[in-house]
Order: structure tokens, then sequence, then C-alpha cells
């Protein structure tokens, strides 16, 4: 029994030299963790045919607007206008509490109605954060929400119904301490995000360095990797309002991968770019939920990074075969693409599951 149990403390140690290991690295950067993972995968896979099959469909929708910076307006209509002062302001507040819309029960979900439509899941955070400025409150200045009570936000994120918005705890916690950071930056989004020096792969770094809540990381087999969902979906959301304003692009916008969250994994499954293995479907369709950094979890979400990767590639190669340098549609406009054809076909893709997980990640 005393060697079985120095083999038991050995591997403990083992462990414990690897996760220390791991979490004085720097993680990998999205784009590269999610090969990393891909490459390793148990659960989730990339399929090169339907990669081929969504760079064809994206293809031909060169040049419209769903596959454009300027359509981000058009996709989220309750955005205040980009040429607003607040626009930007409006991006981080949003951007900040953008997480964990799921219902617990699908018949009971937080709703919310604003000029006549009834929205759920992540649009009812826009259209309270809208209606919110439009009934005098000043929900976009970082003085007031650096400062405001868990009784205002409940009050701003209030429900039609019974329902409240998921983790109301966790998005006022996230929502003072981004405050607090923009007071110590200059007091705005803008002036915060300026000292990247318009470099989208700068600004990530800068907001996952000062702001807790956006360090999206995890340990995949011993290696510290990224997915910083909300840190790239706020620059690409700054980007699309800069450059619906016809302001300086800005640099390093392609070194942005998609933003990994629950909905669009779903979509990539549902045309043919992911694989799920049998028994991870399975664990979907009995509502299992998996915790923040769950391996399955990781995989799912790294593998959709990498599978958009891949599209992006592909739709270059279809360019360049008609003589063209590269399509012009980047991993952001991909996702922006994605994202509302999931909500759109929802119908269609019921029968492949969402996975789901309740952090401040996503």
């Amino acid at each position: 029994m005393k060697f079985g149990h120095e083999n038991v403390t050995i591997t403990l140690v083992e462990n414990c030299i690897i996760s220390f290991s791991a979490s004085m690295e720097q993680p990998l950067f999205p784009r590269e963790s999610g090969q990393f993972v891909a490459e390793k995968s148990q659960d989730v896979f990339v399929e090169e045919e339907g990669v081929h099959k969504v760079a064809e469909m994206l293809f031909n929708l060169r040049g419209k607007d769903e596959l454009s910076a300027s359509g981000w307006k058009n996709a989220n209509p309750l955005a205040p206008s980009p040429t607003s002062d607040q626009a930007f302001n409006w991006v981080f507040v949003v951007d900040t509490m953008n997480f964990s819309f799921w219902p617990d029960e699908a018949t009971r979900q937080c709703e919310v109605t604003f000029r006549g439509i009834t929205h759920t899941g992540y649009m009812t955070l826009c259209a309270a954060i809208t209606r919110a400025m439009e009934e005098g409150v000043p929900i976009t200045d970082p003085k007031f929400f650096s400062q405001m009570s868990m009784e205002e936000l409940a009050h701003i994120l209030r429900s039609d119904n019974k329902t409240p918005m998921p983790m109301l705890q966790e998005r006022h916690k996230v929502l003072t301490e981004g405050g607090h950071v923009l007071l110590q930056h200059g007091g705005s989004f803008q002036s915060f995000i300026s000292q990247a020096g318009n470099d989208a792969c700068k600004m990530v770094e800068l907001i996952v360095e000062k702001i807790p809540s956006f360090r999206d990381e995890a340990v995949y087999q011993g290696k510290r990797i990224s997915l910083y969902k909300r840190a790239q979906i706020l620059v690409a959301d700054y980007w699309a309002v800069a450059a619906a304003r016809g302001e300086a692009d800005i640099l390093n916008v392609d070194w942005l991968t998609m933003f990994a969250d629950y909905r669009v994994p779903q979509a990539l499954v549902y045309l043919g770019a992911l694989r799920y293995s049998e028994s991870l479907m399975l664990t979907l369709k009995s509502g299992e939920l998996l915790d923040s950094g769950d391996r399955r979890e990781v995989e799912i979400r790294a593998c959709s990074i990498w599978a958009v990767e891949r599209i992006k590639d592909r739709l270059d190669k279809l360019a360049r075969e008609r003589g063209s340098d590269s399509s012009g549609i980047n991993s952001v406009l991909i996702d922006f693409y994605l994202w509302p054809y999931a909500k759109q076909h929802h119908r269609e893709m019921a029968h492949i599951p969402i996975h789901h997980t309740r952090c401040v990640y996503y």
C-alpha cells in the first residue's frame, strides 16, 4: 500500500508542477490556441468538407452588407447611431456585460419590450441599455456606472416578466470594475483604447491586462491558452463604429478571430464545418452544464476559432483562384455573419444542442 500511496503523491505533485508552469507562462493568443486545441481535440473536430462548403457560401456574399463592418448597425438596430457621442461608450457597456443570456428553463426567459418589440437573449441587454438612455439614465457615463448600485442596475436591466436577466450580481461587478478603469484612463472608452495606438492586437492586450473580467483563459493539456471572446468583440465593435463614422481604419483587424460563444459553434456544426463526437452530443442533449475550463467546453470554443480560420483561409484561396490577392473577408466579418445566421435559422438547427456554461466570459 505504501508504494501505491507514493505513486498517488508523485502524480499529484506532477499535476501541481504542470498547473504551476502553465500559470506562469504567457497564454497562446486565440488563433494559436484554436490550432493547438484542434490538433489534440478528443470530442470536437474541424471538417474540411464543411469548411469548403461554408467558404463557398460566404464567397458568393462578398460585397453584401451582411459581410461588412458597415453591416454592424443593421445587425444591431438597437445600438445608437455610430455618429452619436455615446456610441463608443454604449459599445463598452454592452460588451462588458455581454455574457450568459440563456435561460435555466426554455419556457422562462428574461424579456425586454422596447419600441413595441419583445426581445430575448443578448438583445434584451441592448434593448435595456438603450431604453435607459431614452429614460434619461446616464448609463454610458463611466462616472455613473462605476458607482451605480446593484439596485440601479437591476432596474435598468428589468424584465417584462418575473424572470430576471441571469447573473445580475456578476454584471454589476464587471461593469463597475470597467467603469473605474475608464476613469483612470481619460474617462471614456475611446480615450482608454487610444493608448493601444489603433492596433487591434494591442487593443486586446490592453483590455485583458487592465480589466480582469475580460481574461478569458484556460489550461488545455498543460498549455495555457486564451479565447478572449469579449475582449475581441469589444475591439471589433469599436472598429465597426469607427468604420461607420468614416474614421481612420484600425490596424491588424485580421489578427482578431471569431468570438467563441455558444451560438456560433451550433451554426458551424449545422453547416458541417464542425463535428461533435457521439458522446459529446449525448452529453449536451442531456442538458448537462459544462464548467468554464472543462476540456469539452474548451474544445467546442477553440475548435470553433480554428474552423473559422480555416474558412477564412479557404476564402482567400478562392479569391486567388479568381485573380485577387485575398477575399477581403476576415474572421470578424465571418462571425458578424454567422451569429445572426444562427438566430435566424434557430428552428432548422434546433436538433443541434448548444453547450451551456455559466460564466462572465461569454
